[in-house]
């Protein structure tokens, strides 16, 4: 055994709304200067849809992820060194600015300054690439809630997939039309393609926390870890040359802080917390035959933190302390491995994602009323299960590789959740069967309810600050060389930075750890006084 931690997330697909706050707050902390104007390390995505960039999914094309060899051994799907090396000048396997979109700002300038004359000024669009006038065709969320349109839904590779299996299930007819949102980011896989397709080694996973990050001063520009990322959260700065990624806002990690898209989330869909792997089971895992083993594979790589020898051979490996209690009181841990609710993201590609999904069941309730029966009884949405307006079998297709038993039994989950919760809340004695009928005991059930609905921002969030030491020798040290990412135009550069007020700036002095908690403080308070103290 050699364990190791990982911080993972989990997002609530039941409670996204598709606000898309995550993405802009994500924009503004990160991706909000020259060269990364078409990037969005978060984006939320309407399903059924193409996805950004357009259709990522479809690997055949892409050639991203991970594939089993004839012997069983697992390769890259894009091709081992000597193919990497004959292509390492042109790489065709690449995504174009069509299939992100090309971004545009408006030329507001032509408002004020048009001379006088009989037609109104218009604000023209052009590129914020060229500067050039240009024609909108396309934008990251172009598809957004039309997802039941024929034109968008039917471009979704899953459904092509789905179709190949079931012709029938997947209509785009009005009364048949079901849609749901995804939020996604990177991965930080435990297996991680981008890692392996690197020819500089630029791109590297941090032993210490999982994080997958790139290494601004080793990067070369060759873009293979774009085609090697099956999920295509992997960008290329056009105007450094250099890749980047979704840095999980590790800064604020290190201090104990949530990422900005968890932070300002108004769903409170996400959670963040520590993961206990075996480090020698990853390769086995990934390497399974059957793609809809791949699900168990990756459960069977996750340890118990509250195993007495798992918490021995931590404390042996040089884990600290902080961070396997944190693991015990992990929420992502308790989505994943203790109540099995969380699902992951495309297994099939074989890059054993971390960041996972509760599947939707909201539309199940609804339909139920309108036909007349009892939406929150458990008999009635057991049996609707089956028959939702988000077919199960596209469902599976996303987060099962095609098997529909572990979404089933989530939603059965789910169901039952909100049946036992209603007895309580009107007043009526549970029926303890229902939580027995998806494995589960009452207590169960309500603190599962505790941790979905109701928890507060310490139990979405339990980050360890064992590495508060070594983040105030990071910050507080006199570098300019010493972060990667401190280069002119950076993601820390100039004005109140994603690490906090006043980050990122050469001209004052560097923030200390204490204000972040203070910050955290603030942010979390109910009441002013605490923010009038900071």
């Amino acid at each position: 055994m050699r364990p190791m931690a990982q911080i993972a997330m989990v997002m609530n697909l039941g409670k996204c709304i598709g606000c898309h706050t995550c993405s802009v707050t994500c924009k503004q902390a990160w991706t909000n200067r020259r060269g990364m104007e078409y990037v969005w390390f978060n984006n939320v995505e309407t399903r059924p849809g193409q996805g950004c960039p357009r259709q990522y999914e479809d690997q055949e094309k892409w050639r991203g992820g991970w594939e089993l060899n004839r012997r069983g051994s697992l390769r890259l799907k894009a091709g081992g060194r000597l193919h990497k090396l004959a292509g390492i000048f042109s790489n065709p396997r690449l995504p174009e600015i069509k299939d992100y979109y090309e971004p545009w700002t408006y030329d507001y300038r032509n408002l004020t300054d048009a001379p006088l004359g009989d037609d109104y000024p218009v604000a023209r669009p052009v590129s914020s690439i060229t500067g050039k006038p240009m024609k909108i065709e396309w934008s990251s969320n172009w598809d957004d809630n039309l997802a039941g349109a024929p034109a968008y839904g039917d471009l979704d590779p899953m459904v092509e997939r789905l179709r190949e299996q079931a012709s029938d299930k997947v209509r785009f007819s009005y009364e048949q039309t079901f849609m749901f949102y995804l939020p996604r980011i990177c991965e930080h896989c435990l297996n991680p393609a981008c890692v392996a397709s690197c020819p500089s080694g630029a791109m590297y996973k941090r032993a210490e926390d999982g994080i997958v990050l790139v290494d601004q001063d080793h990067c070369r520009g060759w873009r293979m870890c774009v085609t090697g990322c099956p999920y295509k959260k992997v960008y290329f700065n056009h105007a450094t040359g250099k890749a980047e990624k979704c840095t999980l806002c590790y800064p604020r990690l290190e201090v104990g802080l949530p990422t900005v898209c968890s932070e300002t989330c108004v769903g409170r869909l996400r959670y963040l917390g520590v993961v206990l792997y075996d480090a020698d089971e990853v390769t086995a895992a990934a390497s399974v035959r059957d793609e809809k083993d791949l699900y168990q594979a990756q459960l069977g790589v996750f340890l118990d933190p509250e195993d007495a020898g798992v918490r021995t051979a931590c404390e042996r490996a040089g884990i600290p302390y902080d961070w396997i209690e944190a693991a015990r009181r992990s929420p992502v841990h308790a989505l994943i491995s203790r109540y099995r609710v969380a699902l992951p993201l495309h297994p099939e590609y074989r890059t054993m994602p971390m960041v996972w999904y509760i599947p939707p069941l909201s539309p199940v309730v609804d339909a139920l009323s309108e036909s007349g029966h009892d939406g929150e009884d458990a008999a009635n949405l057991f049996g609707a299960i089956d028959t939702l307006r988000i077919p199960l079998e596209y469902l599976a297709e996303m987060f099962t590789a095609g098997d529909t038993a572990p979404v089933r039994a989530s939603l059965e989950k789910l169901a039952a959740m909100r049946s036992h919760m209603r007895a309580l809340n009107i007043g009526e004695e549970p029926d303890t069967s229902v939580a027995a009928a998806v494995g589960m005991a009452p207590q169960e059930i309500e603190s599962m309810y505790r941790l979905l609905a109701v928890a507060k921002y310490e139990d979405r969030y339990v980050i360890p600050t064992a590495a508060v030491g070594d983040a105030r020798r990071l910050e507080e040290s006199a570098l300019p060389e010493g972060c990667s990412l401190e280069y002119d135009g950076g993601p820390g550069m100039g004005g109140d930075g994603p690490f906090g007020q006043d980050s990122g700036r050469r001209s004052l002095p560097l923030v200390s750890v204490e204000n972040f908690h203070g910050l955290r403080r603030r942010q979390t308070s109910d009441d002013p006084a605490d923010a009038e103290e900071i």
